[in-house]
């Protein structure tokens, strides 16, 4: 079959070729002539829908070397100026059933004359510069008269908003626009720089009435959309798509909502400005296929079912063609004059013509015409249309970990862009907003880090009166920690060891502080816990051992400051700890600064001593060491300086509340789309319950904080298709299911569902938490918690149901569901997870988180969403809906019931000094630890460790669960080693592996 179409198209070039060499253009167009002659340059015209004029572009003015705005009186010859004359303008267009037009301009910019003066001095220097058009952020769309009168504004957005036509009715405007580029301190330090050198990566198609007002973007896909225009039955939207190399482009339709998207050519070159011709049959486009700088008018069928008709052939450029309302002409842009300059060209189109060109193409054998290039933000994944379950889902994941939404870091502009398309999405399947101000988003600040200000940072060592003073340099001998206080402290400093102090009797106690008073002293502690205590001794003391629990304990016995050392029997010894930010909000209400041994030897020197010498006998915890002590005549000045970076992100909420059923509202008035709230309800009108079901949608960015980094693999996106786009995309199709059937059933639901979807559960459940805390719907409404994430690798039928033990429900309705669902469950007591469920557990709500397990590809770059299991997630949706309906018309709310909190495990990662790089298989319930795999050049990879292996034995320690091996890691000494006992193909394996120092 292959061979024969190929043969077939061989056959039909061979022909056209011949057909070209005999008849060239004249097969299409008669009578061409050169329309403008005036000017620089010329170009974009279009007619009027009478015929009778042509709008264009053209800089012609003495005074301004850009674009403005002309009209052309095709029967007089007249030419008018519509635009104000300053600035830059761009693309205008004729609005039909109207004296009126509309063009892009940057006429108010306050900066455009002094642009116009700089470019004039550019172009007398004979230059010429790289790109032709800087889409520049200050370009608005306006309307005004043919003449230019009753000029008003139509957009303000920042950013380039131009490229617009009015729709056959005269009523809406289809445009592009980079507003989602801005503000451009949401954009990451990858995408200012793209801004800078290809801001027309942020084009994207919007729609708008044609007073400006309800402006919807139609497009989510990396890469230039632009140059956008209706149907002449306005009906659908024709505009090109370039890929992200800015290179290669396509024609592609879409209905007005931005479904049924139609690639209409796979040219494998620059294709754009494509136009209908009147009856919708076909278009013309402008590509480049027979060289980069030769671009030549085709004709595609409107449904791109075969190979372009190739019009023009003549060298140079013939582009941006538009039709004749009659379809009898044809107008373009060409520079195949005598001057050599661009300029608009007129000729007679032979429609018939175009017509045979088209039934003699051959079939376009591309096996991708209805690709994922525009994702919709309105009803394209709604229960109305044709999409199934499984390809919206797919959809979803596919966009939401597409390269453009940079790994969805929070506070990120892909984080802001995948907000706005799930509230699209809710907003189309008809579930009503639950967010703030009656929309569907809720905001929340956030600490995105923290910046260190370099030259306000300053640390003076004075060790006696007549030495002179020391002063260090920061980064290389000093640097403050990210919850340091600003400010200056000085004072005698005070070595009190490793700083702790530890509750217990005599002999399990700890008090580095025992006997010394450090008020308004600067204090000087070592980092971590003693070296060379046992396993059991160290992992009571790593609890302790956090470096803002030392600096609290500091703090409140009135020290000024207090310095860390990484001594020199510790891992990494004399080196800084990171600048490193936690999402915690900031300071720790005392100055804390990390310091080198450079800083700390001469403070022991002066005293005769030796930090290495005391250090050790503190490891042995020799009771007759003298372990913490003044410094005398030792004093230091420490200024620390940081700057906490604030940033805001959102939770998308939606609501479907139950039409019937327990505390049910009095319906919203016609037209309300929110979600009634307490303050909006009648004192003796009880407010609706509500089963809530979230999933995490933010993800690392480019591997910020928590990715599980390979060589190879720094600064690269980090998709997040498991992690998280495959729960969000389950949230989302449960809420389009539930809103479909609601609407068909009203008694669906005796309880309604809110739908949520969280930002920054990477960063600490930090959208979650600012819910329960502010919750929009009161928590003492909410019945249940149901969570999904990472359920996307769905291996043989094994899902985990975690925190069941949180109400005696769960197991029933799970039993009951899973009948059909086949699902080999597993099911595990424990609410205390490393996810959203954490912030509603504690206040008195059931939980239930749904997972799919780890896997290698876990915070990687790797995590991409062709290796998701849609059919999995599909299963996965179907069974939670069923619970879902389960906990919202069981006659009683779920039970509550307190599972104890395991006090096993060590402290913080901080403290977790021991790194091995094992990736445990949470997904699987088995007598040990299993192993889904290792980090690549991590310990576990070097000493023999494999996926699938069941760790059984730790260190000399039995491994009954991930707890017990936490515990173990947790004691185990740096670069010494150990010997490991796993479980391999039924088999017991020895190994031997050396943990290294967590950096």
């Amino acid at each position: 079959m292959n061979l024969r179409k190929t043969f077939l198209a061989t056959l039909y070039l061979l022909a056209a070729a011949a057909i070209a060499l005999a008849q060239g253009e004249d097969a299409f167009l008669s009578s061409t002539r050169q329309l403008t002659f005036d000017g620089k340059r010329s170009g974009e015209g279009y007619f009027s829908p009478d015929g009778k004029a042509l709008i264009f572009q053209s800089e012609r003015e003495a005074d301004n070397p850009f674009y403005q705005i002309y009209v052309l009186d095709l029967e007089t010859g007249d030419t008018t100026r519509v635009s104000p004359g300053a600035g830059k303008t761009t693309c205008g267009f004729f609005r039909f059933g109207s004296d009126e037009v509309l063009f892009a301009s940057t006429h108010l910019d306050p900066g455009a004359r002094e642009k116009q003066k700089a470019e004039f001095e550019f172009r007398a220097t004979g230059k010429e510069r790289r790109y032709s058009w800087d889409y520049d952020d200050q370009m608005d769309i306006f309307i005004a008269g043919r003449d230019g009168s009753n000029l008003r504004r139509v957009t303000s957005a920042t950013g380039y908003d131009a490229e617009g036509a009015f729709s056959p009715d005269g009523k809406r405007i289809v445009f592009c626009s980079l507003r989602n580029a801005y503000p451009t301190n949401q954009l990451s330090a990858a995408d200012l720089k793209r801004l800078e050198t290809d801001p027309a990566y942020f084009g994207e198609i919007y729609i708008m009435n044609a007073d400006g007002s309800a402006a919807q973007r139609l497009t989510h896909s990396p890469g230039y959309d632009g140059g956008p225009f209706f149907s002449p039955d306005g009906e659908r939207i024709v505009w090109r798509h370039f890929e992200t190399n800015g290179v290669v482009a396509d024609v592609y339709t879409m209905k007005l909502d931005g479904s049924d998207v139609r690639r209409l050519t796979d040219f494998g070159c620059m294709s754009w400005a494509p136009m209908f011709y009147p009856s919708g049959e076909y278009l013309v486009f402008t590509a480049n296929k027979l060289g980069f700088a030769n671009f030549e008018l085709y004709v595609v069928d409107a449904r791109g079912e075969r190979e372009p008709a190739r019009v023009t052939y003549t060298d140079g450029f013939d582009g941006l063609p538009s039709f004749s309302p009659d379809g009898k002409q044809l107008t373009w842009t060409s520079n195949r004059g005598t001057e050599n300059k661009s300029q608009l060209f007129i000729a007679n189109w032979n429609h018939d013509a175009a017509r045979r060109a088209l039934a003699a193409a051959p079939v376009r054998t591309s096996t991708n015409a209805a690709i994922q290039v525009a994702q919709p933000t309105s009803a394209t994944n709604g229960p109305a249309t044709h999409a199934s379950s499984l390809q919206r889902l797919s959809n979803d994941v596919v966009y939401l970990a597409s390269p453009k939404l940079e790994g969805r870091m929070t506070g990120s502009l892909g984080a802001r862009e995948a907000a706005e398309f799930i509230a699209a999405q809710l907003k189309a399947t008809r579930v009503e907003s639950a967010g703030e101000a009656r929309s569907y988003f809720q905001p929340f600040s956030f600490n995105a880090g923290v910046r260190m200000l370099t030259n306000d940072n300053a640390l003076t060592l004075l060790t006696n009166r007549e030495t002179p003073a020391t002063f260090f340099n920061i980064k290389t001998d000093f640097r403050p920690l990210s919850f340091t206080s600003n400010g200056t402290a000085a004072g005698e400093v005070v070595f009190v060891g490793y700083g702790l102090v530890v509750p217990g009797k005599a002999g399990e106690g700890y008090d580095s502080y025992a006997g010394l008073n450090v008020s308004n002293k600067v204090v000087l502690a070592l980092r971590y816990v003693p070296e060379d205590v046992d396993a059991q001794r160290r992992q009571e003391l790593n609890r302790y051992a956090g470096l803002r629990y030392k600096a609290m304990l500091a703090r409140e016995r009135g020290a000024a400051a207090i310095l860390f050392v990484t001594g020199p029997n510790s891992p990494n010894a004399g080196d800084l700890a990171a600048l490193a930010s936690d999402s915690t909000s900031g300071g720790s209400g005392i100055i804390a600064v990390s310091v080198t041994t450079n800083v700390t030897a001469p403070m022991f020197a002066a005293r005769g001593k030796e930090l290495k010498t005391i250090q050790s006998q503190l490891d042995k915890e020799d009771p007759h060491a003298e372990g913490s002590f003044v410094l005398s005549n030792v004093s230091a000045s420490v200024t620390a300086a940081v700057k906490q970076l604030k940033r805001t992100d959102r939770n998308v909420l939606g609501s479907l509340p139950a039409m019937v059923g327990r505390g049910v509202l009095t319906a919203p008035p016609t037209g309300d789309t929110t979600t009634r709230r307490a303050e909006d309800t009648a004192p003796d009108q009880p407010l609706q319950e509500f089963i809530l079901v979230g999933a995490h949608y933010d993800h690392l960015g480019f591997g910020e904080g928590g990715a599980m980094l390979r060589s190879g693999e720094d600064n690269k996106i980090h998709p997040g298709a498991d992690d998280n786009a495959s729960g969000a995309a389950v949230v989302l199709e449960l809420a389009r299911l539930l809103a479909d059937e609601q609407h068909r059933n009203p008694a669906l639901l005796q309880r309604g569902v809110v739908f949520a979807f969280w930002s920054g559960e990477e960063l600490g459940v930090l959208g979650s938490s600012h819910f329960a805390e502010h919750p929009t719907v009161p928590l003492s409404n909410i019945v249940a918690y149901i969570n999904f994430d990472m359920v996307g690798r769905l291996r043989d039928k094994k899902l985990m149901l975690q925190g069941v033990g949180s109400s005696s429900a769960w197991r029933r309705w799970i039993e009951r569901r899973n009948v059909s669902a086949g699902f080999s469950a597993v099911l595990q007591e424990d609410p205390y997870l490393p996810t959203d469920v954490t912030a509603f557990y504690p206040r008195g709500i059931p939980v239930l988180s749904f997972f799919t397990g780890s896997h290698d590809d876990y915070h990687r770059p790797t995590d991409t969403a062709d290796k998701v299991n849609y059919d999995g997630v599909e299963r996965i949706v179907k069974f939670a809906r069923g619970l879902i309906l389960d906990a919202a018309n069981a006659p009683q709310r779920p039970d509550y019931l307190k599972v104890a909190t395991s006090d096993k495990g060590g402290g913080s990662r901080e403290n977790l000094r021991a790194y091995l790089g094992t990736i445990p298989d949470y997904a699987t319930e088995v007598q040990g630890v299993k192993l889904s795999g290792v980090r690549g050049g991590s310990p576990a990879e070097k000493a023999g460790l494999q996926s699938g292996d069941i760790i059984v034995e730790f260190a000399g320690q039995k491994i009954a669960n991930i707890y017990d091996y936490t515990y173990a890691l947790d004691a185990v000494k740096i670069g010494q080693a150990m010997d490991i006992v796993v479980m391999r193909n039924g088999q017991r394996v020895s190994i031997k592996a050396t943990p290294e120092a967590r950096k």
